[in-house]
């Protein structure tokens, strides 16, 4: 049995084209793996800790050698329950829509509290930085508009190198990508492009 992780960061529910998706992605996995485990994190109902003094002075402890104190030790008692829980899965499904041309600042902050040294990268001044968790991924991104290369807007897209960029820092460098766009245009070609990329999350799924 293994646990897919699924991160949810859009607040749209019904109207999310990610979530649409996502959710097309979920139902294909559970069918093939009706064994595993699906674990849902909704970023707008988790209550996340402040990335505050007392959380990056626990963190920059750390990185020193030295041990929390004081209000940092709840902070980073706050970072391990929530790292824990993401470095538990096996496999990872991120629905992230594209918000002024990068992500969902909700999903920022959750990549914040849990990318901590010691937790999901160390550093060796032999060897550089070195991502501490393992697993595969699969991004659903969602834009209004459309940013591959050749389109002309690739300068706009922070979306999609920023997030796998992080996923690599981690240590996750098996990832698919399913892109729902363009979600702004004629309802017809909207429905199309949607059409299209939940058939191709499905296909994915099936063998994730």
């Amino acid at each position: 049995m293994a646990t897919l992780l699924y991160i949810e960061s859009s607040p749209r529910k019904e109207r999310s084209h990610s979530i649409k998706t996502a959710n097309e992605f979920v139902a294909a996995y559970r069918a093939a793996n009706p064994g595993d485990t699906v674990d849902t994190i909704d970023l707008w109902s988790e209550k996340l800790p402040a990335f505050d003094g007392d959380m990056i002075n626990a963190k920059y402890s750390l990185m020193h050698g030295e041990s929390p104190s004081g209000g940092e030790v709840a902070a980073w008692d706050d970072v391990t329950r929530l790292f824990n829980r993401f470095n538990a899965a096996d496999k990872y499904l991120f629905g992230v829509p594209m918000w002024n041309f990068s992500i969902p600042y909700i999903l920022k902050h959750y990549i914040d509290v849990i990318t901590q040294p010691g937790l999901a990268w160390s550093f060796s001044p032999d060897t550089g930085y070195s991502g501490l968790v393992s697993g595969r991924a699969a991004a659903i991104y969602s834009s209004a508009g459309v940013y591959h290369d050749g389109s002309g807007a690739e300068a706009f897209d922070n979306q999609k190198p920023y997030f796998e960029a992080w996923l690599g820092f981690v240590g996750i460098t098996d990832v698919s990508r399913v892109v729902c766009a363009p979600m702004l245009g004629a309802p017809d070609d909207v429905a199309a492009a949607e059409k299209e990329a939940m058939a191709e999350a499905a296909a994915l799924a099936a063998k994730f």
